[in-house]
């Protein structure tokens, strides 16, 4: 097993640091004394990778499978993307499918970077995702992502197009081969159409959408659909028209980072760059924030979570166990209702989308999903308040040389009332969000240790009032904490130490009422800690050790599933699943962060 650990820590050298520009220096230096040293572990079976994640809740009909697409994905960086003709299935006993999901299985052998992709039907993206890093004798992971929310796509012909730019030559050898089938299963007999119409409200909460809208880039590509946002003046646009008898709107927004801007929430200040001259260093501070616009006005924005892929900072940290969100990135959703006002005229209107401090390279779309009254050929609507006040953020800065701290926060609130009138009534929308960011670096040891501690707060409510049905609420409120520490210790003699501690957090609680009655509620909260360390000795790597531990807790009033898991390099040495709830469980849906407190790293100076 230890050479396979070299080999993995041969990709960590290969991947663009973390640290100040004295240790970017000392890495480079590394990767070529280094990289011809190592080599492939032959002797062991494939390795499961996975992201752990609550099973999806799936009904007990057989399923109607398609294998969509199956492609080895080699020298594909830069080439147009993989298409394949879909159609629904037309051998199912039933049309009526209360879920659909979509599985992504892949192998992959060899040597290789971790590579962004994802998978698009009519240009409506379904998927994004990262690849795995593999292994000299192959490893496997599975994606399995509940899409149901797309039923009315995913009801009619269309292009499917996947992107993954990989790269393959004489030092990276792994191709991926890649198998995509969605599996149907038809409803349950008493659960309705698709399992999700079990309110019929009017304003469209409670079932999916009529009609998705891609808002990514058109085909023909050499690359994704997705839109590159290069800096922080680089707006992107796409250009659509609705239909005139919408009567609900809801963006939803994907995005990723990479390159420059991969660990954007570790990037430190210019002035601090500046002043000691560290020309390779990435800058403009940790805060991001993608902003969305309608015709020029801002309509909302995504702070998004710190997903890290699967070779950030040390790959030991996500073998077998992947990091959250990884395999299945987030995506995010922005209520457009209100503004129906502005864009059922029947012409042509604009999306627009840029990033706060950006540096290259964002990948960010985005599905316009509508729900459209059968009843009336138009409905008419009206912005009745809209409030976006400008990004407030705050920035402290203490630093002599290479050491110092530095203090980053940051508030958002956009605020939305529209009316809409259909054949339901009259129905108005009041939508709110509101973010807060706190971020706080400690430089050390001159420059060598960073330490990092982030907390995003989201709060997005949207209320809904229909005639004779009362006051419809949905209420998301999201945190995701983040703390960091990285060091590298000058051993003397040619001798190092490469140390990562690290905990990553996703708690999200959700809540529905309708005229005033909670009608349902999730509770979701994700935790991982892991650390990764480093030891060379005469410019060779002679030990190395990576431990995830994770646990993960979700609750509704249907029930409780939790898992509580830990890895050692490759080995799995704690695992245990609890699909009950306890009594306690199931009356308490506090939300908040007293189970995510961060505890100070070891001293990896002392291994």
């Amino acid at each position: 097993m230890a050479s396979s650990l070299f080999f993995f820590l041969s990709l960590l050298l290969l991947h663009q640091p973390l640290f100040s520009s004295a240790n970017v220096h000392k890495i480079n230096l590394l990767k070529s004394q280094l990289l011809p040293q190592l080599s492939l572990f032959k002797d062991s079976s494939p390795i499961q990778f996975f992201e752990v994640t609550k099973p999806i809740d799936l009904p007990r009909t057989r399923p109607c499978s398609r294998l969509v697409l199956s492609h080895d994905f080699g020298f594909t960086y830069g080439q147009p993307p993989v298409f394949a003709d879909y159609s629904p299935p037309s051998n199912c006993p039933s049309n009526d499918f209360s879920k659909i999901v979509l599985e992504w299985k892949a192998t992959c052998k060899g040597r290789q970077f971790d590579r962004i992709f994802g998978v698009w039907l009519g240009g409506v993206e379904l998927l994004r995702s990262c690849t795995a890093e593999p292994t000299a004798s192959g490893i496997v992971w599975s994606v399995e992502k509940d899409i149901t929310r797309y039923y009315s796509l995913l009801m009619t012909n269309q292009t499917l197009a996947v992107y993954l730019g990989n790269i393959v030559d004489s030092t990276y050898t792994g191709v991926y081969h890649a198998n995509l089938t969605i599996h149907f299963y038809p409803a349950e007999e008493k659960t309705g159409v698709h399992g999700s119409n079990f309110e019929n409200l009017g304003s469209g909460h409670g079932s999916w959408a009529d009609l998705i809208l891609p808002i990514s880039r058109n085909l023909p590509l050499n690359d994704g659909l997705w839109f590159e946002i290069k800096d922080s003046m680089d707006t992107q646009l796409k250009e659509f028209k609705i239909p005139r008898n919408t009567y609900r709107a809801v963006l939803e927004v994907y995005v990723s980072f990479h390159e420059n801007d991969e660990f954007w929430y570790t990037n430190l200040p210019n002035d601090y760059i500046a002043e000691n001259d560290l020309s390779d260093t990435p800058g403009n501070g940790p805060f991001r924030e993608v902003v969305v616009s309608l015709d020029g006005k801002v309509v909302g924005a995504v702070w998004p979570f710190t997903v890290i892929f699967t070779g950030g900072f040390n790959p030991l940290l996500w073998r077998p166990i992947s990091g959250i969100g990884s395999f299945n990135l987030p995506s995010y959703e922005i209520e457009i209702t209100p503004f129906l006002g502005e864009i059922l005229d029947g012409k042509i209107h604009t999306f627009g989308f840029n990033v706060t401090n950006a540096l290259n390279v964002w990948f960010v779309d985005a599905n316009l999903h509508l729900w459209l009254d059968k009843h009336s050929p138009r409905t008419k609507g009206k912005l009745l308040k809209h409030i976006s006040l400008p990004l407030d953020v705050s920035q402290v800065l203490d630093f002599k040389g290479l050491d110092g701290t530095f203090l980053t926060t940051a508030s958002r609130r956009v605020l939305s009332i529209g009316l809409v009138k259909s054949s339901f009534g009259n129905i108005l929308t009041h939508s709110i969000q509101d973010f807060y960011y706190s971020n706080s670096i400690v430089m050390q040891n001159d420059g060598d240790t960073q330490i990092v501690n982030q907390s995003i707060f989201s709060n997005d409510t949207v209320h809904v009032k229909i005639p004779f049905s009362g006051i419809y609420s949905i209420k998301l409120e999201k945190e995701f904490p983040l703390f960091l520490y990285t060091g590298y210790f000058d051993q003397g003699n040619g001798d190092y130490i490469f140390g990562t501690d690290f905990t990553l957090g996703f708690e999200q609680k959700k809540s529905s009422k309708v005229a005033g009655s909670e009608s349902s509620e999730r509770h979701l909260k994700n935790l991982q800690n892991g650390e990764g360390k480093m030891v060379i000795e005469n410019d060779s790597i002679v030990g190395a050790t990576g431990s995830t531990q994770q646990v993960y807790s979700y609750k509704d009033r249907e029930g409780c599933y939790f898992r509580n898991i830990s890895s050692l390099n490759y080995d799995i040495v704690y695992d245990k699943v609890r699909k009950t709830c306890s009594k306690l469980e199931q009356l308490s849906f506090d939300f908040g962060s007293s189970n995510l407190a961060y505890s100070e790293p070891k001293s990896f100076s002392s291994i």
